[in-house]
Formats: C-alpha cells, sequence, structure tokens
C-alpha cells in the first residue's frame, strides 16, 4: 500500500496503530535487554565499571553511523527501514544468546537502534498534520514509556532466573515487532538522495548539522534533550549502584524495578506535556528540566523505598513534560528544512556524546572509588547546571 499524501491528520490511522505497537515491542525488547546484558557480565565476573560501557558500547553505533542513517531513512519508506533495523536488532540479542559478548552483542543491537531512531520519530511528521504531532509524539513516548516499564521489570525479573530465558523473550519481541513494521503503509520517501556514496552522504549530514545548529529552535531542542537522555542512561546505572547500598538488596530486578518508576512518571509528564505545551508554549517545559538536576541529590540521599520511589516518579514526570516538546520542536522544525530523518540523525549524535560524556564521567567516578551518593549528587548538581544554563539561554535569547 502506498500513500498518496504524507498524511491525513488522524492520530488514530492504521500507519499510527502499527507505529505504536512496533515501537512498544521493540522498546520492551531494548530495555529488557540491558538487565540481560548486566545479569550475563556479573555472571562472568567482570568488573562494576564494565556496566556502565554497555551504554558506551551502543552510543558509538549512533554517531559512527548518524551520516547514514538520516538519509536512509528519508530516501526508503520509513516502516521498511524500522523493519530492516528491527532485524539488526534482534541478530544483537541472538548472538549473545549464544556466547559473544554481551559488550560486542550490545554494539549490534545499537547499530540496529542508530537505524531505527530517525526513522520512528521522523515518520510521525508524516502520518499526521504539525497541529497534533505533540500529541502523537506523546503517544509514541507513551507506548515507549509503558515498554520502558515492562521491559525493565521483565528483564530483570527473568534475568534473577536465566539470563538465556531473558534472551529468548527479547529475541521474540523482536520479531513481533517486525511484523508491526510490515503492517505500515508504505510512504513516499520524504528526500530521496541521488547517491548513496560515504562521501557524498557524510557532506549531505554535514549540511543538514550545520542548518539544524544555526535554526536556534532546533539547536535548543537539541542540545536539551540531549542532556535528558544523558541524565536518562547515567541514572539507570545509577540505580543499579545505588541499591545494593541504600536499600541492601543485590538482585537485578529492584534496580530495574526502580527504572520502571521512573518510566512511570515520565508517561505521567507527557501526557501533561500533550494538555498544557504546544511548539508556541513550548518554554512551559524548561521548569521541569530544571527540577531533574534538583531532585536527582534529593533522590541520592533516600533511605527507604518508598521515598525512593516518590522521588524518581517527580524525576520521571518532570522529564517526561521536558522532553516530549523538545522533540516535537525538532521534527517540526527539522521537517521544514532537512526533513525529519535528517533531523533525527544529527539529534542521535548530540544526545549519543551527552551520553557517552555522562555516562563516561559515571565510569571514571566508579573507578576512581567515589562512592554512589556523592557520585550521584555530583550528577544530579551537573544536570542542574547544564538544564538551568540552556533555559537562562532560551529566555534571554527572547524565545
Amino acid at each position: 500500500m502506498t500513500a498518496t499524501s504524507s498524511h491525513n491528520g488522524s492520530l488514530i490511522s492504521r500507519g499510527m496503530s502499527a507505529t505504536l505497537i512496533a515501537q512498544f515491542f521493540s522498546a520492551l525488547a531494548d530495555n529488557a535487554l540491558l538487565f540481560a546484558a548486566i545479569a550475563l557480565l556479573k555472571s562472568m565476573h567482570a568488573p562494576d565499571w564494565q556496566m556502565p560501557l554497555l551504554q558506551e558500547f551502543f552510543a558509538v553505533a549512533f554517531i559512527l553511523l548518524a551520516p547514514f542513517v538520516g538519509p536512509f531513512a528519508d530516501s526508503w519508506p520509513k516502516g521498511r527501514v524500522m523493519l530492516a533495523a528491527n532485524a539488526m536488532k534482534l541478530a544483537g540479542a541472538v548472538a549473545m544468546l549464544f556466547g559473544l559478548h554481551p559488550l560486542l552483542a550490545y554494539n549490534l543491537v545499537g547499530i540496529g537502534a542508530a537505524a531505527y531512531s530517525p526513522a520512528k520519530y521522523g515518520i510521525l511528521s508524516e502520518l499526521v498534520s504539525a497541529d497534533k504531532l505533540v500529541k502523537a509524539n506523546s503517544m509514541m513516548e507513551g507506548s515507549t514509556i509503558v515498554a520502558i516499564l515492562l521491559g525493565a521489570v521483565l528483564g530483570g525479573i527473568l534475568a534473577d532466573r536465566s539470563a538465556h530465558v531473558a534472551l529468548a523473550g527479547v529475541a521474540a519481541c523482536y520479531l513481533v515487532a517486525g511484523g508491526a513494521n510490515l503492517l505500515i503503509p508504505k510512504l513516499p520517501a520524504a528526500h530521496p538522495l541521488a547517491t548513496f556514496a560515504p562521501i557524498a552522504l557524510i557532506k549531505d549530514f554535514w549540511g543538514a548539522l550545520l542548518a539544524l545548529v544555526k535554526n536556534p529552535d532546533a539547536r535548543f531542542s537539541m542540545l536539551g534533550t540531549s542532556v535528558f537522555w544523558g541524565a536518562g542512561s547515567t541514572l539507570r546505572f545509577l540505580l543499579v549502584a545505588w541499591a545494593p547500598i541504600a536499600l541492601a538488596v543485590a538482585n537485578n530486578s529492584t534496580a530495574a524495578n526502580l527504572s520502571g518508576v521512573v518510566a512511570i512518571g515520565i508517561a505521567l509528564g507527557a501526557a501533561t506535556a500533550a494538555k498544557f505545551v504546544t511548539l508556541k508554549t513550548i518554554n512551559r517545559a524548561l521548569p521541569a528540566g530544571i527540577l531533574i538536576g534538583l531532585l536527582i541529590p534529593v533522590f541520592a540521599h533516600a533511605a527507604s523505598l518508598p521515598v525512593a520511589v516518590i522521588l524518581l516518579v517527580l524525576i520521571g514526570a518532570c522529564g517526561g513534560f521536558y522532553v516530549v516538546p523538545l522533540n516535537a520542536l525538532l521534527q517540526e522544525r527539522g521537517h521544514e528544512t532537512v526533513g525529519a530523518g535528517h533531523a533525527i540523525a544529527v539529534q542521535n549524535v548530540f544526545e549519543n556524546l551527552a551520553m557517552i560524556v555522562m555516562v563516561g564521567l559515571y565510569t571514571l567516578m566508579v573507578k576512581a572509588g567515589m562512592e554512589v551518593v556523592a557520585s550521584a549528587s555530583l550528577f544530579g548538581l551537573v544536570v542542574f547546571g547544564a538544564i538551568g544554563g540552556l533555559a537562562w539561554l532560551r529566555v534571554r535569547g527572547g524565545k
């Protein structure tokens, strides 16, 4: 089926439904896989600092492939791009199941995720009209957050029993996501390219990057979401180290469940943003972003599970309210200029560089023997300073 137009404006179309289902099962597998990989590293008696390295091996694929995945997403029907990317994720999970080192296998999954990301977000601006884009993003984030919640919880529970059973479940979820990808209508290519020569693609990517950096809205969005996702990735590994110290538990499921709690908060924040924030009122999201950095040090000093849960829900809610409008802003500006797929690929470079820097900083803290409460507190202040600085520049610039 080939679409005759880029979108029909509906939030309940066949394309949107299939996209949301595919994203749900793919994200479910992604998040369960992380805890399965952590369990495998523990069973191998790998040093603690190798666990955050999983994120580094994952993120590097986004940076190296960024010049190619954006044009690929924009030059082919995005549903088929998502299908190919899921196949690569499946290959990584199966390779881990059959004995490939978790760091290397997770890198293969990162390659699939790098190709998947510009397609899954870029397709939204082709499926719905601009006035519904924030709501479409909220639905996408809602689907993703539910998947993160279930994936983290199920991944932790299964990994405590058998990492190999968890990996088999991950592979099954990727297969279901691939089936949903086939139901997405074959939309016209957004920005077909005349050539796929590497040098030409790198030049094309560099041109898109410069165009977006020069656009104040796009630049603000990319930097703002980068700090958020860098913080989110680091927080996951902080939870793995924090739970045994603060709560005196040593299993995989507790940290996974706490990650799920953050996901619940993000879902609440994303739903609230859909009601109260539009592209014209984007600055309403800024205070929530600043609060993330203030709440993390408070959470680090929590001494009981109920208090920790409340604080993690608040952190997640602030994150969802902050990041969903910023994603929508970049998609719209990207769709107007270089193509949404190009824009998301450029955004992925910024976000994954932030992840590498923030997770790398945390890894150095672990290797240096810094206590987890102190490292979490310091990390929260870094987030506060980064988002606060961006907010100040945004308001000062009159946007």
